[in-house]
């Protein structure tokens, strides 16, 4: 049978891919709430050591494992799908994709077109995601998948790609796991949770002797380029210590039972339009904040052990909580 071998938690921001020098040049453009910090300089790039810091340790225990496959839960942003079909989960089950990797020497705000990305073709593993994607509608859960890359110009987006780039070899196989955080409306948390608890199921009733690890990548609060931005860190540290002592199905129904504040109107959905939906949403922040989603889908599958926080990083200037976490899974 297969074995999970480590569950790890990653931000991918732009903000841990740009130099600190860059931060709050791109802050400016941000309609951020009155009431967010403006860090110095020398504070932005102790800021930016601490995210390279949780990239190494998170990049060093996923070498540790040795995994000979990696899943990756992350989200869609109009990069394979769009609003004549956007599917809740979707597996990629095919045998190769690809995607851009992130120009660290890219300036931020700048014309991106003057860096152009550099594509690489990564490896899927279609066994272990035909396993998940039949497994799960076993379990009465209906994901979409691709069998091949739908926008084949575009690629795979960054919350697949970052963490393969910052935690990976890029020659490990990784099966892509997408779900639908940003056009609401969105699957709930606890949804989320119950697709992480039967991934869980299934990868261990894998019939090969697989080392499997699981990556959730994104969040935490954040809502980009939405008028009147702000940080809700204490919203992130009651989630993390929930996270920390395994207990993710609360760490879930907190993320659920939070209610936007009158008046915030960076939770706003906003009306129909190239990237918005104009539909409700269910319950909890919306916007990039969903991304931790993914995080709880990726917890769900090392539910009841206990998580190490490697880091909470308040970047103000975009404003995000990057943060970086692993699971304890050794008795």
């Amino acid at each position: 049978m297969a074995k999970i071998v480590g569950v790890f938690q990653t931000a991918h921001t732009p903000f841990c891919y740009r130099r600190p020098e860059d931060w709050n040049r791109a802050r400016s453009g941000r309609p951020l709430r009155a009431d967010v910090p403006l860090d110095d300089l020398e504070s932005n790039q102790r800021k930016h050591a601490r995210v390279q810091e949780g990239f190494a340790v998170l990049r060093r225990k996923l070498a540790d494992a040795r995994p000979d496959v990696v899943v990756i839960f992350g989200d869609d942003q109009l990069e394979c799908f769009d609003f004549t079909n956007y599917p809740a989960f979707s597996i990629y089950v095919g045998e190769t994709f690809e995607g851009a990797l992130t120009r660290e020497d890219a300036p931020m705000g700048g014309k991106m077109e003057s860096v152009p990305p550099k594509k690489v073709r990564l490896k899927g593993h279609p066994e272990l995601g035909v396993a998940l994607l039949t497994g799960m509608m076993r379990r009465g859960i209906d994901p979409a998948y691709s069998m091949d890359m739908p926008k084949p110009q575009d690629g795979i987006g960054h919350s697949i790609l970052r963490p393969a780039q910052s935690l990976t070899d890029l020659n490990t196989p990784i099966v892509p796991v997408l779900i639908n955080c940003y056009y609401a409306p969105q699957p709930t948390a606890v949804r989320c949770y119950q697709v992480g608890r039967a991934a869980r199921e299934i990868i261990e009733e894998f019939p090969d002797g697989l080392r499997v690890a699981v990556i959730g990548s994104g969040g935490l609060w954040h809502t980009p380029q939405k008028p009147g931005a702000w940080l809700n860190e204490a919203f992130d540290e009651a989630l993390l210590a929930r996270m920390a002592r395994g207990d993710i199905k609360a760490m879930a129904a907190y993320f659920d039972e939070y209610r936007i504040p009158e008046g915030d109107t960076s939770q706003e959905i906003g009306a129909r339009g190239r990237t918005v939906t104009g539909m409700p949403g269910f319950g909890g922040p919306q916007g990039g904040t969903r991304e931790i989603c993914n995080w709880i889908a990726a917890a769900a599958v090392a539910e009841g052990k206990t998580a190490t926080i490697v880091d909470r990083v308040p970047i103000y200037a975009s404003p995000i909580d990057a943060a970086f976490a692993y699971f304890n899974l050794q008795p």
